[in-house]
């Protein structure tokens, strides 16, 4: 057994012999197929180009590898159209400044850039601005409502005078149209069908008649075509919320529509300041809604200094009244002399100290 062993060890150390100029072949192959997987896993990628393209030179080879490799701050590509490095060549662009109107305003809104510079002036233009001559609009406020609405320019013409047409079968002033249409030249973008429903809304809502619905489409000609599920909200905070009953809203959204295009938020916090802190009822502050519209830490300011000169009175029956209207009148130094009856160095002082 022991010779069977000794005689298997020497067939297969010869049959290694045999075998060692193969083995060292097939691992020089192995070792050089590892060599070049190293050499290409560090290799740079190959440049794609056209097949008309030039062969790529060594130099531009080795300036793409460091722009590859530079990894500093880089500002983000923002695209923008900047008018202005149109206007040396477009009359359009030089007879809207001369108009008055904001390019720099136009540009920052998505479109309205190109639309713009689209646009020419005796074509697109021009008939537009003789159609709000004719409704009364003043040259000075071309530049205004153009800014606001450039998309003005792509409604018919005739829609328009349709709906101009509209407020006057709707009994609006001459006054009252051109208010309209140059503080809210988006009014002159919806439809008489549409205008129609959000008047009657209003009418609807606050029980208003007919004359009290075109004085509160005047005050504040962009409530109307304000965005409705804002204006709910509102409506609810004033009823629901802080509870004025419907004659005194009704009264209130008239004197001071805009209330309605305030945050909800804002308005309880003011409301919650001027019922509880300063003690007014809801008929004193729809007599004065100007208090719901100025922001809550003007109120809290102006009402401690009263309180701290101890002119804070505010009922008219007694001595010292003072009217909660003239809180929010002017700016300090008018609060200061003609409200407090102080001086606008303790007035200072004491906003330093609070």
């Amino acid at each position: 057994m022991f010779g069977l062993a000794i005689r298997k060890i020497l067939k297969n150390s010869q049959n290694a012999a045999k075998y060692t100029p193969i083995t060292t072949h097939l691992r020089n192959l192995r070792d050089q197929r590892g060599t070049l997987r190293e050499v290409e896993i560090f290799k740079e990628p190959d440049i794609i180009t056209e097949q008309n393209d030039n062969e790529i030179k060594p130099a531009e080879r080795e300036s793409s590898k460091e722009v590859a490799l530079d990894f500093g701050k880089r500002e983000a590509h923002v695209p923008s159209f900047n008018l202005a490095a149109y206007v040396n060549n477009s009359s359009t662009l030089q007879q809207f400044i001369s108009l008055g109107v904001d390019l720099n305003s136009i540009e920052r809104r998505k479109g309205l850039g190109q639309f713009v510079l689209g646009l020419d002036f005796e074509k697109n233009v021009k008939p537009y601005i003789t159609f709000l001559v004719d409704q009364g609009i003043s040259a000075d406020d071309f530049g205004r409502m153009f800014t606001k609405n450039p998309l003005l320019f792509k409604e018919d013409l005739d829609d328009l005078q349709t709906r101009v047409d509209y407020l006057k079968s709707k009994r609006f002033s001459d006054e009252a149209r051109q208010r309209i249409l140059t503080h809210n030249p988006y009014w002159l973008m919806f439809s008489t069908r549409r205008v129609d429903r959000r008047l009657g809304y209003f009418q609807k809502e606050f029980r208003l008649s007919g004359h009290d619905l075109r004085l509160l489409a005047t005050k504040e000609p962009n409530v109307i075509t304000y965005n409705m599920e804002h204006l709910r909200k509102s409506v609810f905070t004033l009823k629901e919320e802080m509870g004025f009953n419907a004659k005194e809203l009704s009264a209130l959204v008239v004197r001071k529509p805009r209330l309605m295009m305030t945050p909800p938020e804002y308005l309880i916090e003011r409301f919650s300041f001027v019922h509880q802190e300063m003690g007014l009822s809801h008929g004193q502050i729809v007599q004065c809604p100007e208090l719901l519209a100025s922001r809550e830490f003007r109120l809290r300011e102006r009402h401690e200094f009263l309180k701290l000169l101890g002119r804070a009175q505010y009922d008219p029956q007694k001595d010292l009244y003072i009217s909660p209207k003239t809180i929010v009148e002017g700016n300090n130094f008018y609060f200061v002399r003609n409200v407090a009856k102080s001086d606008l160095e303790t007035f200072d002082l004491f906003l330093k100290t609070r």
